[in-house]
């Protein structure tokens, strides 16, 4: 009798937590209960600071996060060990959200308001770790409310790494991995909440290699060939090509191997160049005039020349009938508010940036929808935003005013008020794909806005081209 009593207790305390899910309004509310939980996940993969393909502690811990929420894992999609595919629920419709969890190399910063190096060799600059983890919050909320609520379809969490120059979902596109997707949810930390219609530039990069013969610099010079000329003369040639691009085109580039001591021709030197612009045509264009510059270089100082193709990123397709829902949802979720401790941490941040008070509007505020948007950097969410229907959303987990792939940006990352724009996040990303689950009209809309934007006869061919994951590329 006392066993049965047990049960019954036990069984009317799930099944209370289960009724308790079935509004938006309760689903926000278990996420405000699990804030402690995504925080140490978050504040873990901060700690980790794990490049692009060697983020093996951060996919692990979100991996084991889903799977004992009740998701299978498929690990090593698309042929790379840190990538991943976690799934709850079967058929249709067939919601995906994205996460990224790579740092950025050479911005180790410690948690503090000023630059002060953690001792690593990279830092999250860009936020990933709070990409990652409200991602997968956002995937676990929408599995409970899909389970309260017998909500036939499919959950999808898509454990992306490489974000930062690897290119790692364009690999995942490449390989199908989308394709049964209806629509996929994306966000990224910012310095303010906005969920408008994106923007984001085409891109291709590569590593340009030189070789040459070696002597010594000062006794035998004339013996030697230099690869680093090699390396300065394309990159001179590069720079006199710059007056003659269109102005929305960005070329960098940062060499990567030199040579190693002044008085040795070094018989090797590197460069790695991004090209970008708003129009991957365009790209494609301003990339072959490069390689034309390297052949030249390699021509004039008597070097050879290769180059590796490393990363390749369409640029990104805003979905407007997607959009409007996820800056609804990220209105009716709101800003938020600083502690007097985070207000001190802020304003200590807004003086290293030159700026005289913190721009707190931009926290506790959502900025007015926009349709349309320019385009500043990159990311490989654009070839996906051309295989399913997309939209995402960016939120204040920085300081106002601080740029991303900046010491501030880490250092605001790994306290409270990344954590806080992280949640916000979550709760706008669970709230949109409910309302896409419960409105199937929604579904039909959105795809058929992309097919008219990308037009009827597109075809993927990924700026990459065909070559294997570059997975040693931050080595």
């Amino acid at each position: 009798m006392k066993k049965t009593i047990i049960f019954s207790i036990v069984s009317l305390f799930y099944t209370s937590l289960l009724l308790a899910q079935k509004t938006k309004e309760d689903v926000l509310k278990k996420l405000d209960t699990k804030n402690e939980i995504y925080t140490d996940i978050a504040q873990n993969i901060w700690n980790y600071a794990e490049m692009g393909y060697q983020e093996e502690q951060s996919s692990a811990l979100l991996q084991k996060t889903l799977k004992q929420e009740g998701f299978s894992i498929k690990k090593g999609v698309a042929g790379i060990p840190t990538a991943f595919i976690a799934e709850y629920g079967s058929g249709t419709p067939v919601i995906a959200i994205l996460g990224e969890y790579d740092a950025l190399p050479g911005l180790s910063q410690k948690a503090t308001p000023k630059k002060e190096s953690l001792g690593k060799d990279a830092g999250h600059a860009c936020g990933h770790h709070l990409f990652g983890t409200a991602s997968t919050a956002a995937a676990i909320a929408v599995k409970d409310w899909m389970k309260s609520n017998a909500q036939k379809g499919t959950i999808r969490f898509y454990g992306c790494p490489a974000e930062e120059g690897g290119s790692g979902k364009v690999y995942m596109v490449r390989e199908g991995l989308f394709n049964d997707v209806d629509v996929a949810l994306h966000w990224h930390p910012g310095n303010h909440n906005a969920a408008s219609a994106g923007a984001a530039l085409a891109n291709k990069s590569a590593k340009f290699r030189f070789y040459g013969v070696s002597a010594h610099a000062a006794a035998s010079p004339e013996k030697g060939c230099s690869a680093l000329d090699g390396v300065e003369s394309m990159n001179a040639m590069v720079n006199m090509m710059r007056e003659h691009i269109p102005q929305e085109a960005r070329i960098h580039y940062v060499i990567t191997d030199g040579g190693k001591a002044p008085n040795v021709v070094p018989d090797f030197a590197e460069v790695y160049y991004y090209v970008r612009h708003n129009k991957r045509d365009v790209v494609i264009n301003l990339f072959e005039r490069l390689t034309k510059a390297a052949e030249g270089a390699a021509l004039g100082t008597g070097t050879t020349m290769d180059y590796e193709m490393i990363g390749g990123t369409h640029e990104l397709l805003p979905n407007l009938s997607l959009q409007k829902v996820m800056h609804a949802n990220l209105t009716t979720v709101g800003g938020f508010t600083y502690t007097p401790e985070e207000q001190l941490f802020a304003d200590e941040i807004t003086r290293t940036l030159g700026l005289q008070k913190t721009a707190m509007q931009k926290v506790t505020a959502v900025a007015p929808y926009a349709t349309e948007a320019k385009a500043f950097g990159s990311t490989d969410v654009g070839d996906v935003s051309f295989a399913v229907p997309t939209a995402g959303l960016s939120t204040a987990t920085w300081v106002p005013g601080t740029a991303a792939h900046s010491w501030q940006a880490v250092a605001a990352g790994g306290t409270s008020i990344g954590y806080k724009g992280m949640m916000t996040a979550a709760k706008t990303l669970t709230l949109t794909a409910i309302d896409i689950f419960k409105n199937p009209a929604l579904i039909m809309e959105a795809k058929a806005e992309l097919e008219e934007k990308r037009g009827k006869d597109f075809k993927y061919i990924p700026l990459l081209g065909d070559r294997k994951p570059a997975l040693n590329y931050r080595n």
